[in-house]
């Protein structure tokens, strides 16, 4: 079972319990989340949610890639762990929670990708992520605990298969990435936006980590496209491609991740809806009159 705050304040040696105060923090979708304040200094503290092994979440992985973002300056300082917990405290970020309506400011793409820049040059990540390969173990922990998920979706996988061939093609260089850039993990402190909650980060195609977070933030075509070429410094019709098939892939992904949510996840959130509304937006772009288009582009010799 997971530990109380109250008790994870006890243990922390970073204070003593008579001297500090405790406030929730809302909007976590995994973990419990708590601000603690001490004197004029405040810390966050995360503790991990219930069974998140079946969402592949690994707690070693993610200590040691938090660990190694926050030596980029765009992620914050651990300053503790309880190990047999698997808790983390953190230092806290004096910032704006973003939003996806503040996310989608026209002068926010260029600011997010300074942000992945620095985070994708720092230190290496402890393992790999693939998207595809999550998915696969998603729908074996869907068979094993006869998880309802949302009809036709085994029937796509041949659809899915197709598209990791055509993103082998022009594959970026493996970088530390995050993978799970929703608005809500990035703050901005008026000067850069700050990343958080490594979860399921992992070394991988930057093309997945911008696709995933335009995806998360409802980005219109503009914005992906002002995303992508702040972030190669150009415009890139090859890799532009590659992050809207990433961004496909994302919905793929998480549709399955919602919906074990939904059996497993004691948070008040609608999980199941979720998943819906996830597959809906996979299959309308597969069935879109843009996919194919968007696979030859994908597969071009040449970018620029």
């Amino acid at each position: 079972m997971a530990p109380s705050i109250e008790q994870v304040v006890d243990r922390v040696s970073l204070w003593r319990p008579d001297e500090v105060s405790v406030t929730p923090l809302s909007g976590g979708l995994t973990n419990q989340n708590y601000v603690v304040t001490r004197g004029d200094e405040r810390f966050v503290v995360r503790i991990p949610g219930a069974s998140t092994e079946l969402l592949a979440v690994d707690r070693a992985n993610e200590r040691h890639n938090a660990q190694a973002a926050s030596t980029t300056g765009v992620s914050p300082e651990i300053l503790g762990y309880l190990e047999d917990w698997s808790v983390m405290v953190l230092r806290f970020v004096d910032g704006e929670t973003m939003s996806g309506e503040r996310l989608r400011d026209p002068a926010m793409p260029d600011r997010i990708a300074a942000s992945l820049h620095r985070l994708h040059a720092g230190p290496r990540f402890l393992s790999d992520f693939d998207m595809f390969r999550i998915t696969e173990y998603y729908l074996g922990i869907v068979g094993e605990r006869d998880v309802p998920i949302p009809r036709g979706f085994r029937d796509r996988m041949g659809t899915v298969a197709d598209v990791e061939r055509v993103l082998a093609v022009n594959a970026q260089p493996k970088v530390p990435c995050h993978n799970d850039l929703l608005a809500e993990n990035y703050i901005d402190d008026g000067r850069q936006l700050w990343i958080v909650d490594f979860e399921y980060s992992g070394n991988g195609d930057p093309c997945f980590e911008l696709g995933d977070t335009a995806q998360e933030s409802g980005y219109d075509e503009e914005l992906k496209a002002a995303l992508c070429a702040g972030y190669f410094g150009r415009h890139d019709p090859v890799q532009l491609a590659r992050m809207e098939l990433y961004a496909m892939m994302a919905d793929v992904g998480w549709t399955l991740w919602a919906a074990i949510q939904a059996q497993i996840s004691a948070i008040d959130f609608d999980f199941w809806g979720w998943a819906v509304e996830r597959w809906a937006r996979a299959t309308a772009a597969m069935d879109g009159p843009a996919f194919t288009g968007l696979c030859r582009s994908a597969t071009a010799s040449a970018s620029g």
